[in-house]
């Protein structure tokens, strides 16, 4: 697979093909959007919202959540609002989202097939990891997303200024729906 993503990345260059996608690192319209790292939103999220290569700055990761105050996505929000002018954060969820359903157990039982050693799992566990927090996903969607937005607004080092945002999107047809007040 890599052959072939290199074949194509030679005739992209050559081809000048990036000019169409030349920005700077800014986002036009200040915003972030933490979302889901599901293939469906790939290019649906960006063309739901009207956006276009060099808007916003998109964090994914496995069910759009912000699992941690102090985590990548917190810090990448943080570099955003500091460094980049984001003004504005969307935290979008999907519907049919994968990472709802994740067990952790079953994530363990694959890490060992795959020939993880139960003494690597136990070392996470010493370090504090809960897997079932970690690893695990959520029942209630709508739930999540608050709590991801709740997480942000009182994130001791978002300024007040900065507007956050909990929606939904189709993961089929693209639709939003807004689940938060206005702050």
């Amino acid at each position: 697979m890599l052959d072939d993503i290199i074949k194509f990345n030679q005739s992209f260059v050559e081809n000048n093909e990036y000019e169409q996608y030349i920005t700077d690192k800014y986002p036009e319209k200040k915003i972030a959007i933490v979302s889901c790292m599901d293939t469906r939103l790939t290019e649906l999220l960006p063309a739901a919202l009207g956006l276009k290569n060099g808007d916003a700055k998109i964090i994914k990761n496995a069910g759009g959540v912000i699992s941690h105050p102090f985590g990548s996505a917190m810090r990448s929000l943080l570099i955003g609002i500091y460094e980049l002018d984001v003004q504005e954060i969307l935290v979008i969820g999907h519907t049919d989202c994968g990472a709802r359903h994740t067990d952790s157990g079953r994530i363990i039982d694959k890490m060992k097939m795959q020939g993880i050693s139960q003494q690597s799992i136990d070392m996470v566990k010493y370090y504090g990891i809960d897997f079932d927090v970690w690893l695990g996903g959520f029942k209630d969607l709508e739930y999540s997303i608050l709590k991801s937005v709740e997480l942000i607004r009182k994130h001791p080092l978002v300024p007040n200024t900065i507007k956050i945002h909990g929606l939904i999107i189709d993961s089929v047809t693209g639709k939003l729906t807004k689940i938060t007040e206005e702050q």
